[in-house]
């Protein structure tokens, strides 16, 4: 009897990070002045619940312009996921370019340059028509159009009430 092979993928949602789940205070990278964004704990729960990779997709030029470093950035990430864990959930990956604003998206991975959502989905075999994103800036909504996937504005308020708006009305 012959077995068939199935395409194994993921279904993934992109979520930029400062202004979606964390305010956006301006170049944060110290843990003590990282809030969570209202719901969005409890979003990254509904998610999980329903089978989502859930990926960071972020702008962090802090870097380049030398308020923070790189190795910064990704302490405040495993911090992140250390208080996720109290949750039982997690990011399952996070993607940041360091890069400053530029005219030319072209070699670019900085948002609105589709280029760190093309390596999330290479990275992990997802299908586009599974996956959307959720940003708080135009540069968000170019970035998801670029990549081919659908994106979703959140403008503050609750993100536990936008996601489940997102999987209600666009999703089912």
């Amino acid at each position: 009897m012959n077995q068939v092979k199935f395409k194994n993928y993921k279904k993934a949602v992109f979520l930029d990070r400062d202004g979606v789940i964390n305010k956006d205070i301006g170049y944060l990278y110290k843990i003590e002045e990282f809030q969570w964004i209202e719901g969005a704990i409890e979003a990254l729960k509904l998610l999980k619940k329903n089978n989502f990779l859930i990926i960071i997709i972020s702008n962090q030029s802090g870097v380049s312009r030398g308020y923070f470093s790189k190795e910064d950035v990704i302490k405040l990430h495993k911090w992140i996921n250390f208080e996720l864990k109290k949750h039982n959930i997690q990011i399952d990956d996070f993607f940041f370019s360091t890069e400053l604003p530029v005219k030319n998206l072209t070699p670019v991975r900085r948002k609105p340059s589709p280029k760190m959502l093309n390596e999330a989905i290479e990275k992990y075999n997802l299908d586009r028509k599974d996956c959307f994103m959720v940003g708080d800036k135009k540069t968000d909504l170019i970035a998801a159009k670029n990549a081919k996937i659908d994106c979703f504005l959140f403008k503050g308020g609750n993100l536990s009430y936008k996601i489940k708006k997102i999987l209600k009305d666009h999703l089912d």
